[in-house]
């Protein structure tokens, strides 16, 4: 848990990791600070296959115990913060957060999704975008132009299908794991993404 600087928002964000990483995850950390030190209260957490096992990727057949353990760790910030609650990940974490939040649309004031996994490498067909009509929360976003789970003009394509507000903030000659030092730049764009879809 990362606490909140001198000036709180009272807003929270609660974020975990990809597929083969952890709450430890230097991007992960990068971002609970960044946002901690702008006023949030800010929870780096592990998915329930993580802390079944330390290693290896989660299996499919236990996703829905992953988005359990996100909508766990909302209710605990909103336990704790007295403002608007905020959740995300990175890769697989992200897309997890993505499909509570379609299962419920009151899990999350807004989203935030990195490097989003539109697909497996070189199957542009298997898109994981069965969702993306459900999703009626604000949704922020960050893509590297050399991630090879899907192109800029594949993530265009795709968020088209979301009622609710986007953005895709576009990170040149980012891979899918992106780098940590953006964190700060991350925050900034979030900071007005959600301004503008709040009206405030």
């Amino acid at each position: 848990m990362h606490e909140p600087g001198n000036q709180t928002s009272g807003d929270a964000l609660a974020i975990t990791h990809g597929a083969g990483s952890n709450g430890e995850a230097p991007l992960l950390r990068s971002i609970a600070t960044e946002f901690a030190a702008a006023g949030y209260l800010a929870l780096r957490f592990d998915l329930p296959y993580r802390r079944a096992r330390p290693h290896g990727p989660p299996f499919p057949a236990q996703a829905a115990r992953d988005r359990e353990g996100i909508r766990e760790a909302v209710s605990t910030l909103r336990k704790l913060a007295p403002g608007r609650v905020f959740a995300g990940g990175h890769s697989y974490g992200g897309r997890q957060t993505s499909m509570a939040a379609a299962e419920d649309p009151a899990l999350a004031d807004g989203l935030l999704l990195l490097s989003y996994p539109l697909h497996p490498p070189d199957k542009p067909r298997q898109l994981r975008t069965e969702h993306f009509d459900q999703l009626r929360t604000p949704a922020f976003f960050a893509h590297g132009t050399r991630d090879p789970f899907g192109s800029i003009e594949e993530m265009r394509a795709a968020l088209a299908a979301i009622p609710a507000r986007t953005e895709l903030m576009i990170v040149e000659g980012a891979p899918h794991g992106i780098w940590p030092k953006i964190a700060g730049a991350i925050l900034a764009n979030w900071t007005r993404f959600i301004a503008e879809s709040s009206g405030f």
